[in-house]
């Protein structure tokens, strides 16, 4: 562990002894929400990100210790393993370079090298490669014999041999690599055929396209290869030209104008066309598709903390409108805890046009169950049924929202909605989640496979495993960083507490079935399974309202009780009091309250947590309303100025909910009229703003958007 612990700081320019705590503590099992929020004397005050670039370096250093002892062990099993050779691999800590240094060792299938070998041709190709010979024709008859027919075929069986020699050469694969990393270009072309079919036509642009790999974005990138798996396109990575790596490679490897030297020319031209030039095309294209997949990862897991994050309209009385035209618009009430208390369908729009028996509905409704908000899906129907709702007179004030309803069929026809609700069907479901998303979209989000929320745009294309970590530890951060209200949380939402997980969620929820509502949080260690290290790491993030000690109502860890209690016992007051009087609070010094376990970090973070116990950081609810008179794309013209919502955000801009089926795109350089280099700087998601429109391309449905100012 020193030595990755050094190793990482060197690389992330952090304090070894920090990071070196950092390990100690993920090793012991510690999550990083715990590390990051109540071990800040030990990491320095490290943030998730930070910490959890730390566990990811390591795990990868692991991993390659593990591929360094296959490695050493198979070259040892051949007999090849020299003292020097060992110390090399033991002090390399480089992936590529450690495959370099084994690929002459790595079994192989039979080669044509390893069949010329095998028809005693490896000397004549270490003849060739001394390029001394002076008198070759006569030295390669020699070689003419057993399998081996003419001197042309032992001269062909040499020249393989020196290229599979070369190829495996570090300094050979250094040199092309080099080509590829200062002159690669990413080439596609459309196959050819397919460039009338309909489902090409997206890949338009991409039909006759090069770009040097170091500009290629990654957003671009990931595209060609989209268009490649789904057999539109043909893609390449080559260096700009292919005669400056044989020159080099020749300027190595060829020493002389004989005519063993002509020879081991035409090896090194094959060794870099048929071996090296495919082996380094490969190469890159993993390294640049995996750093494609890193920022798509990224920004994806950036745009899901954004849209879990939004503003919760909290624990009220909610009406969810799944709307529709034939079908009718799928009704439920929910009461404030999102508690399903009754459903319908009305039909306000054609074909049955039922406008006024809709509207009596629905003003019952909102009587009868005490309705203090509407939220209506932004799926087909949404505007008209917006405005109809809008227009209705209820007895009540009723906040109306339009709520993005990504993934709620999804959720409708999952396993766990068919759990919540055994006895509806999914169009029930879908209006029920649209309603909940409402009240606590965190709550309610968890629940839906993060790839179909909505907010990514290449998450198909990525690395599956690397995209589901990134964003479970998204997820698990948001959720721990709002706190859960163990006693009204669903199991998922419990699943991403800190030290929870399936199981332990499950048994939470069925203790509080058994036992009713948590009264404390010590009543928490009651939970089968629910050992000492679980309950350190979950207990801060879990939420009691109304207990008998405030504190289990708020971040501060019951770790740290017994200061907040000497605290109220120093100033000769209650806990209680400490939380309801700045006055007192005022008067705490807290260089009183250090030890050698809790620090200052610690300390004011326990102050900060006094003032407003159980705070919720998420921002408040804004109402907002579409342009009335734009429902379709045949209703826009170019200048027209409308509000939006930001619903999606990649490198190269963010899309904007204008009302109508079609999202509209600001580009990155639309932006702002200052220059823009990333996005989340300037938009978040479920952002309100208002744009103008640029240009519309109705045969492809695209809308081109700008904020800038006139």
């Amino acid at each position: 562990m020193e030595n990755f612990s050094e190793m990482i700081a060197r690389a992330l320019k952090l304090p070894a002894h920090r990071v070196e705590n950092t390990l100690k503590l993920l090793e012991g099992g510690a999550t990083i929400p715990f590390i990051s929020r109540y071990r800040k004397e030990a990491t320095g005050g490290m943030d998730e990100v930070q910490i959890g670039e730390i566990q990811a370096r390591n795990e990868k250093l692991r991993e390659l210790a593990k591929r360094k002892e296959t490695v050493l062990s198979t070259i040892e099993g051949q007999g090849k393993l020299t003292p020097e050779l060992r110390a090399r691999i033991d002090a390399c800590w480089d992936a590529t370079e450690l495959e370099d240094i084994y690929l002459p060792y790595k079994p192989k299938r039979k080669t044509r090298a390893e069949m010329a070998r095998q028809k005693g041709l490896e000397p004549l190709a270490a003849l060739l490669l001394i390029q001394r010979e002076n008198r070759l024709d006569a030295r390669v008859h020699a070689f003419v014999k057993g399998e081996v027919k003419d001197e042309e075929e032992a001269l062909k069986g040499a020249r393989d041999i020196i290229a599979e020699q070369v190829s495996e050469d570090e300094r050979a694969r250094s040199l092309v690599r080099g080509c590829f990393a200062r002159r690669g270009v990413i080439v596609s072309k459309v196959v050819k055929g397919k460039e009338a079919d309909e489902a090409a036509q997206k890949y338009r642009d991409y039909f006759d396209f090069s770009e040097s790999l170091k500009r290629c974005s990654s957003h671009r990138l990931l595209a060609l290869r989209r268009g490649e798996a789904e057999g539109i396109l043909k893609v390449s990575i080559t260096p700009e030209d292919d005669e400056e790596c044989i020159r080099g490679l020749e300027r190595r490897y060829v020493k002389g104008g004989n005519a063993c030297s002509a020879q081991v020319a035409e090896a090194v031209a094959d060794a870099y066309k048929r071996l090296l030039k495919p082996a380094i095309e490969t190469e890159f294209s993993g390294t640049s598709k995996e750093r494609a997949d890193e920022e798509a990862i990224r920004v994806f897991a950036e745009n899901l903390r954004q849209l879990l994050l939004a503003p919760p309209l909290g624990q009220k009385r909610v009406m969810g409108i799944d709307p529709g035209y034939r079908t009718g618009c799928k009704v439920v009430c929910l009461d404030a805890q999102g508690a399903l208390l009754c459903n319908d369908t009305v039909y306000p729009h054609p074909p049955k046009s039922e406008r006024q028996a809709a509207a009596r509905k629905l003003t019952t409704l909102v009587e009868q169950y005490k309705v203090e908000a509407i939220a209506i899906g932004n799926g087909t129907a949404s505007r008209e049924t917006e405005q109809f709702v809008s227009a209705l007179r209820f007895g009540r004030e009723v906040q109306v929202f339009v709520v993005s309803e990504d993934g709620a069929s999804v959720y409708s026809a999952s396993k766990t909605a068919r759990e919540e609700f055994p006895d509806y069907d999914v169009t029930v479901r879908g209006a029920v989640s649209i309603g909940r998303r409402l009240i606590d979209p965190l709550a309610e989000l968890v629940k839906i496979d993060a790839k179909s929320i909505g907010v990514g745009q290449y998450q198909h294309d990525v690395d599956q495993t690397k995209l589901k970590a990134a964003l479970d530890r998204t997820v698990e951060s948001c959720v721990n960083l709002v706190g859960v209200n163990v006693n009204t949380a669903s199991r998922h939402l419990l699943t991403y507490v800190s030290g929870l997980g399936p199981a332990l969620a499950q048994n939470i929820v069925d203790y509080r079935t058994a036992h009713g509502p948590f009264r404390s949080r010590k009543e928490l260690l009651d939970v089968p399974r629910m050992g000492a290290k679980a309950f350190e790491q979950c207990a801060g993030f879990l939420r009691i309202p109304n207990a008998g000690n405030p504190l289990d109502n708020s971040a501060v860890h019951p770790e740290s009780y017994p200061i907040v209690e000497q605290m109220a016992k120093d100033l000769k007051c209650a806990v209680s009091d400490l939380i309801a009087d700045k006055s007192l609070r005022e008067r705490i010094r807290m260089e009183d309250y250090v030890t050698d376990e809790v620090g200052i970090p610690t300390l004011t973070d326990i102050l900060h947590e006094l003032e407003k116990p159980g705070r919720d950081p998420r921002k408040r609810l804004e109402a907002f309303c579409f342009d009335p008179n734009v429902h379709t794309l045949d209703d826009l013209c170019e200048g027209m100025e409308l509000p939006g919502i930001v619903t999606n955000i990649t490198n190269f801009g963010c899309f904007v909910d204008i009302g109508i089926k079609e999202k509209g795109l600001v580009h990155v350089s639309q932006l702002a009229d200052h220059f823009v280099s990333d996005p989340t700087t300037v938009v978040s998601i479920h952002q309100q703003v208002r744009v103008r429109v640029l240009s519309v391309d109705r045969e492809r449905k695209r809308i081109q958007l700008t904020m800038k100012e006139k």
